[in-house]
């Protein structure tokens, strides 16, 4: 089914750094818990990603990612996931994170 440009345009995806990065033991499959700060208008949110195949915990502090942040939050175990990162998911579900090439500010929308 086709999307129209008014339902891509509801999709709120913004950039914003990974400012801290804990395991995730509960998750079913291998995965992180972020903390994200994207900027002023929108704050700090957390999000899970199962992310663990391509990076390590230390060279996921201070990276940009693009995340979709006006889904509704959802419950994963005792964690609260407030936003969804986005990623490219390989043939075997590996994801690789979608960022910006370079530096910019945080909460800038991607449109």
């Amino acid at each position: 089914m086709d999307l129209t440009w008014n339902e891509f345009e509801r999709t709120d995806m913004r950039v914003g750094t990974i400012i801290e990065v804990n395991d995730f033991p509960e998750a079913r499959k291998p995965a992180y818990q972020l903390t994200i700060d994207f900027g002023a208008e929108i704050g700090i949110r957390k999000s899970s990603a199962q992310i663990t195949t391509h990076y390590k915990k230390e060279n996921l502090v201070n990276r940009q990612v693009i995340s979709v942040v006006n889904f509704p939050r959802k419950q994963i175990g005792k964690f609260m996931s407030e936003c969804l990162v986005l990623g490219a998911i390989g043939k075997e579900g590996d994801v690789i994170l979608l960022a910006p090439d370079f530096k910019i500010e945080n909460g800038l929308r991607i449109g």
